[in-house]
């Protein structure tokens, strides 16, 4: 395990490279740059151009380098720390997210929260009570929530809570609270406004799990060892909880490399509808007005995440089923 260890993380090395020259070259495709952005910008509003100050904010941010320069100038930062400088905020890169990522992290933990504990007793019943009418009424409402899409629940829920309740649903806040220091007003606003983002982002996901949990356990339940268990005597629940539940989760273990990096990122459209501060509007913001410190520096962290949850969850595949081996080589 440890020899196995030491390889994968060896081999995140030039898989985090290829990765970081992949963003780069993806963010500098566009046309043009930040300054011309924001050139078009001040001509869009009739304002006029200084291009003695055009020049010196190419020379200042390093935009008059050429490419290779640039990306050994900002990876070399990054591995030390130094997430760049925000054109767009006028602010290192660092303070512009840390604002958003502890909000982006109670919204992604609470929806995570959500979705296991409606998607595994859910899943679990419909697994053993398979063909009831438990389980078609819990399969219709999961395949309505997976055919749903999130920004859509968004837009009907803030609908009716306006014409309904005369009440705005947007935000993670009351507007009072925005830019103001932590309190106790303040987090138990922040609580009011975390459950409708929550119900609308983990609908599909619970749905999706759901299906998932039913699916790879219907497959244990029909397997010999199951059947030999009951043959036994061994009790219901302790034939369904020691080993075809445990050998059902793979498939949930398997994912904690698109767990980690959904966490940092959030829901991106979703937050877009219902005006939520976290990363994935910031993001989005950065790609279009060509942000690219900002822009790369996320995406590169994202990345980061998904190496080490797909390293983790090898790991964790290991412990859970001794039927996987992380050795390699064939066995007699």
């Amino acid at each position: 395990m440890f020899r196995y260890i030491l390889t994968r993380c060896a081999a995140m090395i030039p898989t985090l490279i290829l990765a970081s020259l992949v963003i780069f070259t993806i963010i500098q495709l566009p046309p043009g740059d930040y300054v011309e952005t924001y050139i078009g910008e001040l001509l869009a509003s009739g304002e006029s151009v200084d291009m003695a100050r055009v020049e010196y904010l190419r020379a200042e941010y390093g935009l008059d380098q050429p490419m290779w320069k640039r990306y050994l100038l900002w990876i070399g930062n990054f591995v030390t720390g130094d997430f760049g400088y925000s054109f767009e905020y006028q602010r290192p890169v660092s303070e512009v997210v840390g604002n958003r990522l502890w909000l982006t992290i109670l919204v992604s933990f609470a929806t995570i929260i959500l979705t296991w504990v409606i998607a595994f007793p859910i899943g679990i019943y419909s697994a053993t009570h398979q063909y009831s009418w438990g389980d078609y009424g819990l399969t219709f409402f999961g395949l309505l929530g997976l055919a749903t899409p999130n920004f859509l629940l968004a837009l009907v829920m803030m609908y009716f809570a306006q014409t309904i309740f005369g009440v705005s649903i947007g935000g993670l806040m009351d507007a009072e609270y925005i830019d103001q220091p932590m309190s106790w007003d303040k987090f138990k606003s922040i609580l009011e406004h975390l459950i409708v983002p929550t119900i609308v982002i983990g609908t599909s996901g619970t749905a999706a799990m759901i299906r998932r949990i039913r699916a790879n356990l219907l497959d244990e339940l029909q397997k010999q060892y199951v059947t030999t268990a009951r043959a036994k005597g061994v009790p219901p629940f302790k034939a369904l909880v020691k080993y075809p539940l445990r050998m059902s989760l793979n498939f949930f273990v398997a994912d904690i490399g698109s767990l980690l990096p959904a966490i940092i990122s959030g829901a991106e459209i979703v937050a877009i509808v219902l005006s939520l501060q976290t990363t994935g509007p910031l993001l989005i913001a950065a790609l279009q007005s060509q942000d690219m410190y900002l822009a790369g520096s996320f995406l590169m962290f994202l990345a980061t995440l998904t190496v080490i949850g797909v390293l983790l969850s090898d790991i964790l595949l290991g412990f859970l089923d001794p039927r996987i081996r992380l050795t390699g080589g064939a066995s007699k």
